[in-house]
């Protein structure tokens, strides 16, 4: 019976020990798993990346004359939302946009703080799918800046923009998303 009980014992810690290498493993691939699924298969810009890219750095305040493709429409879609529980309302004047790559637009946002209090807010530019990044250019842009709103405040945001005429023909829809983070207690 003793033997019998070390048996038992010693499969049970072979277990254990394999439980814990497979939830060490699962945990170690997390990250490559979340970047293939949500960037790669998506088409999801990595949330974690909330950086401008480099285009909308070199973009500012500068309009690069393309020669515009009035035989192609790309839809431009545009989403917002708020982060944590920013006491705010936030949406595009229009949800899409039919736009011909090298011609520049402009569409407004609009904000408001519906708090009796002042918010700092800053907002983040996410494009999928995200090889599309590239290609879509910013000039104005109220994410390019921190926003304060005073209490009850709204504001009219003009962002103005342009797809590149090199996007890739595959590419007939792209969305950009702006997510308002609180940052009042921030620095």
């Amino acid at each position: 019976m003793t033997e019998n009980l070390a048996k038992k014992n010693t499969r049970l810690v072979r277990m254990l020990v394999l439980v814990a290498v497979a939830m060490f493993g699962f945990g170690y691939a997390l990250v490559p798993l979340y970047n293939w699924v949500c960037v790669d298969v998506l088409g999801l810009k990595d949330r974690a990346d909330l950086v401008q890219s480099e285009a909308d750095k070199r973009a500012v305040g500068k309009e690069t004359v393309y020669v515009i493709n009035k035989d192609r429409e790309v839809v431009v879609e545009f989403a917002t939302v708020l982060n944590e529980a920013i006491p705010m309302k936030f949406h595009a004047e229009v949800q899409q946009l039919k736009v011909h790559p090298g011609q520049y637009y402009t569409v407004n946002f609009s904000a408001q703080n519906t708090s009796d209090k002042t918010i700092r807010a800053q907002a983040k530019p996410s494009i999928s799918p995200v090889e599309a990044t590239d290609f879509f250019e910013k000039t104005q842009c109220f994410c390019f800046v921190e926003q304060t709103f005073k209490p009850k405040e709204t504001k009219i945001m003009p962002v103005r923009f342009v797809v590149k005429p090199d996007l890739a023909e595959q590419y007939k829809k792209i969305m950009l998303l702006y997510t308002f983070f609180d940052i009042t207690d921030k620095k």
